[in-house]
């Protein structure tokens, strides 16, 4: 070329073409390479299967772009885009049906002339999309249309043009090694080793510490129910209290303590990577579903063994069901020595009391007993107890932990003075076991469903409607 017209240092535009492209004479063909690494096609398939969109958005030429996405599976095997179908039925890009087309691989020059409108069709109707010849302002809008959407978007970039990207982003992930100062900055997140199959392995984990927090709170949560539903019986039914705040603490500072902790080092379900990104409106932490499920139905299950234990205890010491509802004036009179059960006999205040304690100790005994199956339950979501396997031995041991300690309460002595806990018959343990096993069999169940009939009616979040005319 003429040193003249092209000095050194001249900008060529490959753009608007500044340069000739006729009378070269051919000297050499040199081609270089720099293939994605060897994890990133089975981390692209396990987003792809999360539900998680993966977009390639680069500087490179179109069909390099192309290539490199089908090799990595960005664009599938059995998708086309508009050239693709274009070329094998010999017709024109523009007379292609835009229905017959799931990939596309869309020109960054052609962002800045189109509509937010039609750009953010063209991100809905087709599920791969690769972005090229990509200036930084145009990733900005590529960023800007999947936000317009609703959708969380996550960026990696390793360049100080990348910046505004991963400013905008929801989530802006630099590189550790190759990455500059200024994206570092700009992100919120820094990969260490520069491999892409380590942004999964996060999302992984980023679902296993959600899942096993939403555990544990629904684990704690349910026995809140067995726990203020003697106090409203206490009130509404005037009955003797069925159970004391010595031993609700003894639940929520003892036997719950290790359970809860433990479903912190619950493995990760099987189908973890095989859900789809949750909605961050409805999905959250405490929602409608996991109050239902809590207090509405496993509390509800939990509430009643604690009862049944209560009148089985109160029974056997002659005071049966009927005789009990409305006694709470006479039952907690210190003058009155002479209440009568069910069968005439009298009570005086002190044996009163003894067998009052000894109902609060039964009650809390059941309360362990149902929060067996509670724990074992909340170990997974949908999969089946079975699926999973009970290989947390740290919950294994903590369910074993919570029977000792209630043992421990019951039987040792000097405690019936010092906390009113008193030793329980043998047989009073079991009253509350086939309660425990109604838990473990309708959750199963629930399950069952939830994996047979995805998004039906069980899957759905309860609603409340409140007329306001």
């Amino acid at each position: 070329m003429d040193a003249e017209k092209f000095p050194k240092g001249f900008k060529f535009d490959n753009e608007e073409i500044n340069f000739p492209l006729e009378g070269l004479v051919f000297v050499g063909l040199m081609a270089m390479i720099d293939p994605p690494r060897s994890g990133v096609p089975d981390a692209v398939a396990k987003c792809k299967s999360a539900g998680i969109k993966v977009i390639m958005v680069t500087g490179d030429h179109p069909i390099t772009a192309a290539a490199i996405a089908r090799g990595v599976g960005i664009i599938s095997k059995g998708s086309k885009t508009k050239e693709d179908i274009a070329e094998e039925k010999g017709i024109a890009v523009e007379d292609v049906n835009p229905k017959d087309v799931n990939a596309a691989v869309v020109h960054g020059s052609s962002l800045k002339d189109l509509e937010d409108s039609v750009i953010d069709a063209i991100l809905a109707d087709h599920e791969e999309i690769v972005f090229a010849r990509t200036s930084p302002q145009q990733k900005l809008i590529i960023v800007e249309a999947f936000q317009r959407s609703g959708q969380i978007v996550a960026v990696t970039g390793d360049g100080v043009n990348d910046s505004p990207a991963l400013k905008k982003a929801d989530i802006g992930i630099a590189m550790g090694i190759a990455g500059s100062d200024v994206s570092k900055e700009a992100a919120d997140m820094i990969l260490l080793d520069d491999n892409f199959a380590s942004i999964v392995t996060g999302v992984e984990e980023g679902r296993l510490i959600f899942d096993n927090l939403k555990k544990s709170i629904a684990y704690t949560l349910t026995s809140n129910i067995p726990e203020i539903s003697p106090f409203l019986f206490f009130i509404v039914l005037s009955i003797p209290l069925p159970l004391g705040t010595v031993c609700i603490l003894f639940i929520d500072l003892g036997t719950d303590l290790w359970p809860a902790i433990s479903l912190a080092y619950e493995k990760a379900e099987s189908d973890i990577m095989k859900r789809k990104p949750r909605d961050p409106e409805a999905d959250r932490l405490v929602n409608e579903r996991l109050i239902s499920v809590s207090y509405g139905q496993i509390g509800m299950i939990q509430a009643s063994a604690g009862f049944f234990v209560y009148f089985v205890v109160m029974a056997e010491n002659g005071f049966l069901p009927r005789r009990l509802i409305g006694l709470r004036s006479d039952w907690d009179d210190y003058n009155n020595n002479c209440v009568e059960d069910s069968y005439n006999q009298e009570w005086s205040f002190g044996d009163r009391k003894i067998l009052e304690y000894t109902c609060h100790t039964a009650f809390f005994v059941s309360i362990v007993i149902v929060q067996w199956a509670d724990v074992i339950i909340c170990k997974t979501r949908k999969l089946s107890v079975f699926q999973q396997g009970m290989n947390n031995w740290v919950l294994n041991t903590g369910i074993i932990f919570e029977t000792l300690l209630a043992a421990f309460m019951c039987y040792t002595p000097g405690l019936d003075k010092a906390l009113r806990v008193y030793p329980l018959r043998i047989w009073w343990w079991f009253p509350a076991m086939p309660f425990s096993l109604l838990i473990w069999v309708y959750d199963e169940l629930r399950r069952l469903i939830l994996r047979k009939y995805p998004g039906g009616w069980v899957e759905r979040k309860p609603t409340i409607k409140l007329n306001t005319t």
